[in-house]
């Protein structure tokens, strides 16, 4: 994989990872933070791992394929 491909494939991970973190601290975080941390690291990435895979990065490469296509159609 090309140097700019990784680039571009760590964006769109980062797109999805961080703000899922974020909510994801936000609505269970004073609950979980009563459980030993690597509980609520387990728990965390069981459940935003399968998100990413299944539902995060897919929607992230259509907004991207609907953006570029916009592009293109603009030339």
């Amino acid at each position: 994989m090309k140097t700019k491909m990784k680039l571009i494939t760590s964006l769109k991970i980062w797109l999805v990872i961080y703000p899922s973190i974020t909510l994801f601290l936000y609505l269970f975080g004073e609950q979980l933070s009563a459980i030993p941390l690597y509980q609520r690291t387990l728990l965390l990435t069981i459940t935003l791992v399968p998100w990413m895979v299944f539902a995060g990065i897919p929607i992230i490469e259509i907004l991207v394929r609907k953006l570029s296509s916009k592009d293109y159609e603009k030339q």
